[in-house]
């Protein structure tokens, strides 16, 4: 009975995608997809086959093998990725205890399974080269994590107020009237007030908060702030940080009396995106973006 040898690119990435499924565990389930890459190339030893650059993608093998088979995790509902970031799921968190091999064979069964359902074949155990669709969809997710990871270094290295001022061209943008954006110094816990028109006279009316805070998470208690400075029955509050928000903020915007909208640096990338083209070329100039489009699939 002959015994079935594993592929070079299979053992790569069963241990790549363990690497990166600990790696999103130790973080609290979550982090950006390049930072995930980045920690493995400080924690994972990878020899010369591994760190060989691919011709066609500029890309190395264990990274391109990385996101290859991120796709199966993904399918198999144990991982999500939202706006360059990495996203661990109960079920992922529950799969690292399978091990490496377990863990990748299980994800490809998974992916195998939901396949069939859509009358579709994948292939196993190849090179990113030799599964068109899939690799394909490595690399544009490669390229669409680079190119968010290129705006997020950019509103970054603003300032407080001029990413306040973004904010206030976002909204602007959105059919928003600006009423008021507040100069330096103490600002009464209000950054933006907004209107749906010129004068104020319908309502909602926008209660803008605005932190530049990209490393760190809006506590609960900087939300429950907000909601003191909402004193219209009719007002909207809406947070917007460079950063994320804790677990506790999130239930204090779901839970509170008031509406609060939360918008973290994902979210607020994904809106400029989106009005991007209804800008004037000065707001467009505070963020400047250029479009460039590929081949997609038809999921």
């Amino acid at each position: 009975m002959s015994v079935k040898t594993k592929s070079p690119s299979r053992a790569i990435a069963e241990k790549t995608i363990f690497s990166a499924f600990s790696i999103l565990k130790n973080a609290g389930g979550q982090m950006r997809g390049k930072a995930v890459v980045d920690k493995m190339r400080e924690t994972v030893q990878f020899d010369e086959y591994e760190k060989h650059i691919y011709e066609k993608t500029g890309y190395v093998r264990w990274e391109s093998l990385l996101h290859f088979y991120t796709i199966d995790c993904m399918k198999a509902g144990y991982l999500l990725k939202e706006n360059g970031v990495w996203i661990l799921t109960n079920e992922g968190t529950k799969a690292i205890a399978l091990g490496p091999e377990k863990l990748l064979s299980t994800a490809t069964q998974k992916y195998r399974a939901w396949s069939s359902n859509r009358h579709e074949n994948i292939i196993d155990d190849v090179e990113p080269e030799s599964n068109v669709e899939q690799a394909q969809q490595a690399v544009l997710s490669q390229f669409e994590e680079t190119a968010l990871d290129g705006i997020r270094d950019y509103i970054l290295k603003k300032t407080p107020y001029e990413f306040q001022n973004i904010v206030a061209y976002l909204l602007s943008a959105m059919g928003y009237y600006i009423a008021h954006i507040a100069e330096k110094g103490p600002d009464g816990g209000i950054d933006i007030i907004a209107y749906n028109d010129p004068l104020g006279a319908k309502e909602p009316r926008l209660i803008v908060q605005v932190k530049h805070r990209p490393y760190d998470s809006v506590p609960a208690e900087d939300i429950q702030k907000l909601v003191g400075t909402m004193k219209r029955g009719s007002d909207v509050g809406i947070f917007v940080t460079s950063g994320q928000f804790s677990k506790p903020s999130k239930t204090e915007a779901r839970t509170s009396h008031k509406h609060i909208e939360l918008i973290d640096l994902g979210r607020f990338i994904k809106l400029w995106i989106e009005n991007y083209s209804r800008m004037n070329d000065e707001q467009k100039n505070a963020l400047p973006l250029h479009p460039i489009y590929f081949l997609g699939s038809n999921e």
